[in-house]
């Protein structure tokens, strides 16, 4: 496995995957996102694995998209997967890379068929959510915040936006309107996270949880899974992901025809003063 997902087997019947960028924050290049997914299909086809945790080395969870590697104009883009079209005008061929490493990944990873537990400290902001969403469960530090703050670049959220499902909408609607950061109490108490523990117990709590689970029939957790992620289909979750995803497209249509001819604006320039607020009030 690649350096930037180191794959562990920490307990019987448990592998745990961790983002390993930590000098970076764990932030995401394309790389990453890959090299992620060849470590959930390992996982996922290990007969010995039942449960799975993704968790980041170092001090964040993950601070989202390496914006270092952020291209709207696909001039270094370098996607691997089937979709095709990459010789296509710029725009066009952005939108199915997109699709592929920041959708299509994402809802491979949501459907897994074993539990997925997100074991997240420190920072979790945009692209971050993408990773932590797809999760099953949640087992935060309790120091560890939520972020969204890409409406300040013009876009609607991240691409895979669970938001309304994770937060509520009045509440996704101020976390995106404001850019503000969510405390882990806060999203405990929305329902977005099962379990806040201090900083020292976050790994040895996620393992335990991990290890109780891997102790129930495989069939009987992959029906449960299946269970409440078609519950949550049926109530309209995939038609709104992808309803959304047709505006960060929009979007991003709109930047390329305002700087086609010019550098975009930097996007971490404009959301640092955002990211300095505090957190909303719990």
């Amino acid at each position: 496995m690649p350096d930037t997902i180191l794959y562990q087997q920490p307990a019987p019947h448990v592998t745990r995957l961790v983002l390993n960028r930590p000098n970076k924050g764990n932030a995401q290049t394309n790389d990453l996102l890959y090299e992620l997914d060849e470590a959930f299909m390992k996982a996922s086809r290990d007969p010995e694995t039942r449960t799975i945790i993704l968790a980041g080395n170092g001090k964040h969870f993950s601070t989202g998209h390496d914006l270092a590697e952020f291209d709207p104009m696909l001039s270094t883009v370098s996607p691997r997967g089937p979709w095709g079209g990459y010789d296509q005008p710029a725009q066009e061929g952005y939108m199915a890379f997109e699709e592929e490493a920041y959708f299509g990944l994402c809802w491979r990873w949501r459907n897994i068929p074993k539990p997925i537990i997100a074991e997240v400290k420190g920072r979790v902001i945009a692209g971050g959510l993408m990773l932590m969403w797809v999760c099953d469960l949640i087992v935060a530090d309790e120091e560890t915040t939520f972020s969204d703050p890409v409406v300040a670049n013009g876009v609607n959220g991240v691409e895979y936006f669970a938001h309304p499902w994770e937060l509520g909408p009045r509440k996704a609607k101020e976390v995106l309107f404001t850019g503000r950061a969510v405390t882990a109490k806060a999203a405990a108490q929305l329902g977005m996270v099962n379990r806040v523990v201090p900083g020292q117990d976050l790994e040895r709590e996620t393992l335990s949880l991990a290890i109780e689970i891997a102790d129930q029939p495989a069939m009987g957790l992959k029906l449960a899974k299946m269970a409440v992620n078609q519950s949550q289909d049926a109530q309209g979750f995939w038609v709104a992901l992808r309803s959304a995803m047709g505006l960060q497209h929009l979007a991003h249509a709109q930047h390329w025809a305002n700087h086609a001819s010019s550098a975009p604006p930097d996007a971490l320039e404009t959301m640092a003063p955002i990211l300095r607020r505090p957190p909303l009030p719990e």
